[in-house]
């Protein structure tokens, strides 16, 4: 008879088991991640997981929100109010480029191409997320650029967004850095025609 005491099985992480799904759901996306994958990389059972996260969706906005802080662009330090507007837009840009490629498998910004998930709740989570950087944009081209204040942003939307899904395609990042600074040029000409007319 064996006497000897089981070993009790380590306590689950669950920030532990976060950083597992934040990693896989960057990597492939949300749609492309199964609960299996999931509790496969965890090591855990499917009770266990909706216990320690209620859903899949759920553990997808815990793990964007890792990312976020993590990975969240500075733009109080990239958009401060004594650098120059055009000088602060196309920082914000390279170092969008510089931190999309930087990985050779997680590459793109994780909350963008979370935008795209086929699933209505997860995308959801991703729109609530990105909003909120883009309402910190939007509220600084108000300052700088009160007329064209939409129109910029949008532009800035769709170039962040650009690079994100250049850099999931492969795009090396000297190339994603090179269109980054080509927007950058474009909105200097931009605001430049603004404080002419402004002037004139």
């Amino acid at each position: 008879m064996n006497d000897k005491p089981r070993k009790r099985r380590p306590a689950f992480d669950r920030d532990a088991g976060i950083a597992i799904a934040q990693a896989l759901f960057h990597e492939r996306g949300y749609d492309a991640v199964s609960l299996t994958d999931l509790t496969e990389a965890m090591d855990i059972k499917p009770p266990s997981f909706y216990a320690a996260y209620g859903s899949k969706a759920e553990l997808f906005e815990r793990a964007m929100l890792r990312y976020a802080r993590e990975n969240a662009l500075p733009l109080e330090t990239l958009l401060a109010p004594d650098r120059p507007p055009a000088e602060a837009l196309k920082a914000l840009l390279v170092a969008a480029a510089k931190q999309y490629g930087r990985d050779r498998l997680l590459r793109g910004c994780m909350i963008t191409e979370g935008l795209r998930a086929d699933d209505h709740v997860a995308r959801k989570m991703a729109e609530s997320l990105a909003n909120k950087g883009l309402m910190a944009i939007r509220a600084y081209l108000e300052q700088i650029y009160p007329q064209g204040a939409q129109e910029l942003a949008d532009y800035l939307s769709v170039t962040l967004r650009g690079l994100s899904a250049a850099a999931c395609n492969g795009l090396p990042t000297k190339r994603l850095i090179t269109v980054a600074e080509t927007a950058g040029r474009l909105i200097a000409r931009e605001l430049e025609a603004h404080a002419f007319s402004k002037a004139s």
